[in-house]
């Protein structure tokens, strides 16, 4: 294969910024240099990589950067002029870094030959054990790279080698675990100890290495299936090859597991693996119908403590290869960390108060209804969270869905209407809509929820909620992006969302709060921090809203502060104070005060298709093995579940960017920087208006 280069920009430092740099990539080496510029191109490199067991990222910031993280740790991070360019030099640069990762397991001695044994060496007091300042864990372990000489072009990889490879990469994890292990049941205290700096920074990056190893193997199956079916036309799915052993398994502290081979999988992991390509399946929105959906018996909630406790030395490995500040999107989580539903799911139950959601357009006045919207806003995260326990719900893959919906009785309603709140009423008198068929009045309100993962990388979700009756709807979209903040995980909710109460042609924004998962080593919990701005422009009206992380040292647990006013008049009509999962206090401008205790709020159950009524992308059938384990407590087989899922994933992308497919949503159009629903009511509404103005 030929040499490629050509301008990119370099990210030098918060100083410098980017820089236009001149890069090379040499094949033959296994290098990727850079120069100032192609002039300079006859002078010595400005900076040098070798490829060899480096891992090359596109990024989630922008469709132009992408990052070359080298087996030694050091970085690239790179900006290319335009996405064609980028899936250029990306496709090029892993094609290079698999021949010579390959190259390097071929010519390097059989790991048993290397002094990858602690046993070996003696007690802690030992000679062998005794290491003089300058020698670090690595070269305690003799562990040496070898490059592969100038000028040796590696053969194209025979498809009847993949059977070897993948042994191979068996023997090698196994010798990672026994590495693992060694190094675990070394003693708490002494001279060289199992937290010892050197000894995590070397099972860190032998896990890298073998996540690269993985992600070389798949590159082979990808050139192995081009091979076969010499081009591969838009939407084709490949049945890939499976590992022999799942490197999720390395979370395992070394414990040796072997998964069945592919016959012998159950037939769920199998159906996971071979369900076609998305694109392949109609992707023409559904009409749900809501008759169809029956009241949720499901009641998963989320208070074991024991799984975190026995897993507590599985954290601990995983922290040992984290860094302050790290991406956590692509980072593969444990399993018995999650919940049993999915992000969209959880989203849905952000809305299991639909009666406080219908009352905001039954204010009476613009300064009620915001009043009514910011009570409804700080009373839906609540019941969002399942439990105290900080578990993470499972990562949407992109296609899949979510529906539900909720019914609330109109005679309820109307009770409501006149107690809800102590200082607000609404006069205006609602009449009943009648049914589709115009036969009777129905006798409860239907609010639909729909949820669609629109995006992998980034990982974007948008919903969309309505309630017909009332002529109102809410369309959001929010990107979830993650950071290892040291002894706790953040989450900042990218995005925006908008209330539309068609009724009196309103417009509500809105955004959503940080997320942080508080004491990973111990019992971990969930706090929300950051400030929320709600704004209605055609009326004036705006809150203010304050999540307040606990302080250091005093200070109360999920505090939540804010403000009603109107702008034009800078006039403070509502404040409110209390904790978000708690009791909620607020003060009008007229002094009256009122208080809502979330924990009495009574829940509406949503309503759900039973899972054979439910289409394959759907995401309780989709995760419907995955749940069942946990449920089960066998985390083992809810791990290769959850891993057939991904692989199934990845694979698609991959084949999607071979063969430039761009990926084609089910019910959200893109609309600028957000997502909107393809149908959302205010369309819907607005056409009947010029239909029936047209027939007039």
């Amino acid at each position: 294969m030929e040499n490629i280069c050509g301008y990119l920009m370099k990210y030098t430092n918060l100083v410098t910024g980017w820089q236009y740099r001149y890069f090379v990539l040499n094949n033959d080496a296994g290098l990727l240099e850079y120069f100032v510029n192609e002039q300079s191109r006859q002078l010595k490199p400005r900076g040098t990589l070798q490829l060899a067991g480096a891992v090359i990222s596109p990024s989630d910031e922008d469709s132009h950067t992408f990052t070359v993280n080298a087996a030694s740790g050091e970085q690239y991070k790179l900006r290319a002029t335009d996405a064609k360019e980028r899936q250029h030099w990306v496709s090029r640069l892993q094609i290079c870094t698999q021949h010579h990762t390959e190259a390097i397991g071929k010519n390097n001695p059989p790991l048993k030959s290397r002094s990858f044994s602690l046993a070996s060496q003696g007690s802690a007091n030992s000679p062998g054990v005794q290491r003089r300042p300058s020698q670090n864990a690595v070269s305690f372990f003799n562990v040496g790279h070898h490059r592969l000489p100038t000028g040796k072009r590696v053969p194209i990889m025979q498809p009847d080698h993949l059977v070897d490879v993948r042994e191979m990469m068996s023997q090698a994890e196994g010798q990672q675990r026994d590495l693992i292990r060694s190094i675990e049941c070394l003693p708490a205290s002494g001279h060289l100890t199992s937290l010892d700096q050197d000894l995590l920074m070397l099972k860190a990056t032998s896990m890298a290495t073998m996540n690269c190893l993985n992600d070389c193997f798949h590159i082979l199956q990808l050139q192995h299936a081009s091979q076969q079916k010499g081009s591969l036309p838009a939407g084709t799915t490949i049945s890939w090859l499976e590992p022999k052993v799942s490197l999720a398994n390395h979370f395992k502290n070394g414990a040796a597991q072997n998964f069945p081979a592919e016959i012998n999988k159950p037939a769920s992991v199998r159906e996971e693996q071979s369900i076609a390509e998305p694109c392949q399946l109609t992707r023409e929105p559904e009409e749900i119908n809501p008759d169809e959906e029956l009241e949720d018996i499901c009641d998963d909630k989320e208070d074991d403590l024991g799984a975190v406790e026995e897993q507590r030395s599985v954290i601990l490995h995983l922290l040992s290869q984290l860094k302050l500040g790290m991406d956590l999107t692509r980072v593969v989580l444990p399993t018995f960390i999650l919940e049993k539903r999915s992000l969209l799911e959880m989203y849905a139950d952000f809305m299991s108060h639909p009666d406080l959601f219908i009352a905001i357009t039954k204010g009476s006045s613009p300064e009620e209804r915001m009043i009514r919207f910011v009570e409804y806003y700080l009373t839906s995260f609540h019941e969002g969270r399942k439990g105290a326990i900080a578990k993470k719900p499972y990562n949407p893959i992109i296609g899949e869905t979510f529906h539900c919906s909720w019914r609330m009785p109109k005679s309820s309603m109307a009770t409501d209407a006149g107690t809800s709140s102590s200082a607000h009423t609404p006069s205006e008198q609602i009449t009943l809509p009648k049914d589709p068929e115009g036969q009777a009045e129905l006798d409860y309100y239907t609010v639909k929820f729909v949820a669609e993962q629109v995006s992998h990388h980034p990982p974007v979700s948008g919903f969309y909620a309505e309630c017909v009756e009332r002529n109102m709807c809410v369309n959001a979209h929010v990107w979830t992006k993650s950071k290892f903040l040291g002894m706790s995980i953040g989450v900042t909710m990218v995005g925006e969302g908008v209330l539309h109460l068609l009724e009196h042609g309103e417009e509500y924004t809105f955004s959503l709060p940080c997320a942080y998962a508080r004491s990973i080593l111990t019992v971990p919990w969930v706090e929300l921090g950051g400030k929320v701005n709600i704004n209605c422009a055609k009326t004036g009206y705006s809150a203010s809203i304050n999540f307040h992380t606990k302080p250091f040292y005093g200070g109360k647990l999920h505090r939540v502060t804010g403000e009603v006013k109107q702008n034009m008049t800078n006039t403070v009509v509502c404040r409110v104070q209390g904790e978000w999962n708690s009791v909620l206090e607020f003060t009008y401008n007229n002094g009256e005060t009122k208080y809502v205790d979330l924990t009495k709020l009574s829940v509406t159950r949503k309503r759900v298709r039973p899972l054979e009524k439910q289409g394959p992308f759907e995401s309780r059938r989709l995760w419907q093995h995955v749940t069942e384990s946990l449920r089960d407590g066998d985390i083992d087989k809810a791990t290769e579940h959850k891993r057939a899922l991904e692989e199934r994933q990845r694979n698609e992308e991959r084949l999607r960017a071979e063969t430039e497919t761009p990926w084609c949503t089910k019910y959200f159009l893109k609309d600028g920087d957000g997502w909107v629903y393809h149908k959302p009511l205010w369309k819907t509404v607005s056409a009947a208006q010029t239909q029936q103005t047209d027939s007039n």
